[in-house]
């Protein structure tokens, strides 16, 4: 039994021809754009994690549904990835043909003039007092930069000889580099998400207050190098990246300045910087290179881009426990309100060593400060006692602190919060509150042991993300080549000039003319009516002017053939 292929290829070939249309292109264009929406309206995990589970915990069940969706995972979606594949075969389905077609019809000259030029949408005719010969070089000269081809008058279907001209063939050519460009974008994209890397780090700057304590914990004027990953505070990247393909360079934040409007809002941050590429990062940071940071302005480094994302408040607590040793330490906190910076955030202090020897005991009485920051207080409420911030700079600090003492996860061997406390400890009683208090710069509170905690003031830190991602240039080569071609393929025009000769015997010739728009004729009139007055040798304002007198003359036979009647 003989199999029939061209039955079992059938379908396929309908699929295939179907996916490969523009219209199909213009559909999944559309779907893909319709898709991208939850992406934009919702959390995404690869941007803010935190918000995601926050948006779990609050919406229940329907979160639940919209996750499994991967609504909080779009642009990684399996069903977004399907889309951008199936427009990506559609674009280059319809790109490849379409592209041996114009190259055909660029070597294939232009179409011979049909039989009846007056049929056409444009159509002019005159006789001239010039040789068929001479309105042959004039047409030869108008249309020297069109596709022009004679042909003779035994070949020509109206017995006469005619020229054939057309012009516009960028108008598909643009239309073929639009659609390029747009896969071209999607494979560059594809590509980039593959190979990038992205982090996050925050340094504390030497903005603030000053703290002349030797044994202080904290990360001041530390510099961060791009050596390795674990350097970061967060760090997303792409399937192929192994954490050893990094651009080697060091940063170091000397400073941080915020400009505000007397509202409170943000008019620019600066930061004062210095790097050192890998040949100079054994150089002192005396000796490295200076320069400024802004939003929007980033340090473009060994390939790699360094922006100024924001900033923040780093508050600085001294724990002197009854025996006189004391621990100081600048922990970041979050910035919980973007206008006036009321922040929130965790600290946690192991006891002095040797002051507890049974190691149970000194996890007994660890101390864990949390609680909000404002860098301007203002304290409302009753009797006073809820802190709030009234201006984003640091004009009156204080803090609003649960003071703990217990296991605060310091030896659990599990990752702790930085900004919040681990509540399992405080629920199975492991981490018992001692004091709620409010203090502002300089001020303490004692415990029931004696230990004092006092409240410092606070340092400035500066967010900055590190990006590295070598096809951002061929990304914008790619958009402005898809736009170049959406303007070519909008403002061309496809148009035919047919011209025929027909000689008299007075030694005049009449010429005869036909213009046909392949696309949207608007526009094309008055071009069409520039040649045929060119190839003529006609004014046109003379020709109306013998218009106006035709219709002048015209009215005068009418109105005296209007008198006679009435007489």
């Amino acid at each position: 039994m003989s199999v029939n292929w061209n039955k079992v290829r059938q379908p396929f070939q309908q699929v295939w021809n179907w996916l490969t249309s523009m219209r199909t292109a213009l559909i999944l264009l559309f779907i893909l754009a319709f898709a991208a929406v939850p992406g934009a309206l919702l959390p995404q995990r690869s941007l803010n994690k935190d918000k995601v589970d926050q948006y779990l915990a609050a919406n229940g069940k329907t979160a639940e549904i919209m996750d499994k969706l991967q609504l909080f995972d779009v642009f990684s979606s399996v069903w977004f990835v399907a889309i951008v594949a199936l427009l990506l075969i559609s674009l280059v389905g319809c790109i490849i043909p379409r592209t041996i077609d114009h190259y055909k019809a660029m070597k294939t000259p232009p179409a011979k003039a049909p039989k009846r030029l007056a049929r056409l949408p444009l159509h002019d005719e005159a006789v001239v007092d010039a040789s068929a010969d001479e309105v042959s070089k004039r047409v030869r000269e108008r249309l020297n930069k069109w596709a022009l081809t004679e042909t003779p008058a035994d070949e020509d279907r109206a017995g006469a000889r005619s020229f054939s001209a057309e012009k516009g063939y960028l108008r598909e050519f643009g239309n073929l580099v639009f659609h390029l460009g747009i896969a071209l974008l999607i494979i560059i994209v594809g590509l980039g998400r593959m190979i990038y890397y992205e982090g996050q780090v925050i340094l504390l700057t030497n903005t603030g207050t000053e703290i002349s304590d030797d044994n202080v914990n904290s990360a001041v004027g530390v510099p961060f190098c791009n050596t390795a990953a674990a350097n970061y505070d967060s760090l997303r990247a792409g399937n192929t990246f192994d954490g050893t393909t990094l651009n080697p360079f060091c940063i170091q934040v000397d400073d941080f300045f915020a400009d505000y409007l007397p509202n409170g809002q943000a008019k620019m941050f600066t930061s004062h910087i210095r790097f050192a590429e890998e040949e100079d990062m054994r150089k002192p940071v005396d000796e490295w290179e200076k320069t400024t940071l802004q939003v929007n302005h980033p340090l473009r480094v060994a390939g790699d881009r360094v922006y100024l994302q924001g900033h923040g408040f780093a508050p600085a607590f001294k724990v002197t426990w009854p025996n006189g040793e004391s621990r100081t330490s600048i922990v970041q906190f979050r910035p919980d309100d973007p206008t006036f910076f009321l922040s929130s955030g965790a600290l946690r202090f192991d006891p002095p060593a040797g002051m507890y020897p049974d190691l149970f005991e000194r996890r007994q009485n660890q101390i864990a400060i949390e609680g909000l920051f404002a860098p301007t207080a203002e304290f409302t409420g009753e009797k006073g006692a809820l802190l709030q911030s009234s201006y984003p700079a640091m004009q009156d600090p204080a803090v609003a602190v649960d003071i703990y003492r217990g296991d605060a996860g310091l030896d659990t061997g599990r990752s702790q919060g930085l900004f919040s406390l681990d509540r399992d400890l405080m629920h199975s009683g492991q981490l018992a509150k001692e004091a709620r208090v409010n203090l502002k710069e300089g001020e303490s509170t004692e415990l029931a042991d004696g230990t004092k905690i006092e409240f410092l003031g606070a340092k400035e830190f500066v967010n900055l993300q590190v990006s590295h991602d070598p096809t951002q240039f061929w990304v914008l080569v790619a958009t402005v080549a898809a736009l170049a071609g959406m303007v070519m393929s909008l403002g061309i025009k496809r148009r035919r000039v047919w011209v025929r000769m027909f000689p008299l015997e007075d030694g005049r010739t009449r010429v005869e003319f036909g213009g046909l728009a392949r696309t949207d004729k608007a526009g094309w009139g008055e071009e069409f009516q520039y040649i045929v007055d060119d190839i003529l040798e006609r004014d046109s304002d003379d020709e109306d002017s013998e218009g106006n007198d035709a219709a002048k003359d015209d009215t005068s036979d009418k109105d005296s053939t209007d008198s006679k009647t009435k007489s």
